[in-house]
């Protein structure tokens, strides 16, 4: 069995309950996270899944509050930091620290195309700010800007800096990087490309970051124990019924509807509402309907 290091499991990728009115659903945000306690799971607040470029930073402190309110003391909240000026960045991140955040996960600024020495530049510059550990977040679907291996591998002696969150869809890269730093004791890697979570915890990653996992925790603590334990035919097979599921509120829409169709399911599970914060909106009342129809065997089977 692996050895798990200090920043390891299922990380969930929240998503971010509203109100009609754009203002924290702050009885769902704990609603979701004692959801998470059940099965030991985290959350990582204000990722993409959870509209983190939309959230203001009133209402992240919000969100982190209402996560720490619900969280048990196994519970590691993680921040997500988006953004493209560093000193109103850097005073977010503040805090959210204040407001209880763990481990700040950061984006590259991307409104510039940066060379890596600038990427490797930021990070260091905000691993040296902050007061709590950073995680490297690389997710070239929307900074459209992947973080080069050599500058991870640099950045990874830093003494603040934990770990990689690396949502980019690619196998080969994701065997690189735990060639790199499987056995290392200091770093740790979580595959935040839901449909690789078997095959990085086959190479020796540490966590998975599940977007799916928002309704459904149990299914990926599942698949984390397996994948830990060595069982990977278990572990495949979750995967496979996974990716299915995955497909409800993904297939044939862009990114941003995708996240709308999955609070749709969290709404037929009873979790949050299906409010979404500017300039993402709801579904059409067909495709909701059509989400809501496939989600609900899938909850009644696996809840």
């Amino acid at each position: 069995m692996k050895t798990e290091k200090k920043y390891h499991g299922v990380v969930v990728p929240m998503v971010t309950p509203v109100t009609g009115d754009g203002n924290i659903d702050t009885a769902a945000v704990e609603r979701i996270v004692s959801n998470f306690a059940k099965y030991g799971v985290s959350p990582l607040i204000m990722g993409t899944t959870g509209e983190g470029n939309s959230v203001s930073v009133k209402n992240g402190v919000e969100m982190i509050s209402a996560a720490k309110r619900a969280a048990n003391e196994d519970m590691v909240i993680y921040a997500g930091l988006a953004g493209n000026c560093i000193s109103e960045q850097k005073e977010a991140a503040a805090r959210f620290i204040e407001a209880g955040a763990d481990v700040i996960a950061a984006t590259l600024p991307c409104y510039y195309a940066l060379t890596p020495e600038q990427m490797y530049g930021y990070y260091k510059d905000m691993a040296d700010t902050l007061t709590v550990p950073l995680m490297l977040y690389n997710i070239t679907i929307t900074t459209h800007m992947s973080i080069p291996m050599d500058i991870i591998e640099k950045l990874s002696h830093h003494p603040n800096i934990v770990g990689l969150k690396d949502s980019e869809n690619n196998v080969p890269r994701l065997e690189e990087a735990l060639k790199l730093f499987a056995g290392r004791e200091d770093f740790a890697y979580f595959c935040g490309c839901a449909a690789n979570s078997a095959v990085a915890l086959k190479n020796g990653a540490d966590g998975i970051v599940p977007s799916v996992g928002n309704y459904l925790p149990k299914i990926y603590q599942d698949l984390y124990e397996a994948g830990v334990k060595g069982d990977m035919a278990k572990a495949e097979e979750l995967q496979q019924k996974t990716i299915e599921i995955g497909k409800i509120n993904t297939a044939g829409l862009t990114l941003g509807e995708s996240l709308a169709g999955l609070k749709v399911i969290m709404n037929e599970a009873g979790l949050c509402e299906t409010n979404m914060l500017p300039p993402l909106t709801v579904l059409d009342a067909e495709t909701e309907e059509r989400i809501r129809k496939e989600a609900r065997p899938v909850i009644e089977q696996y809840n």
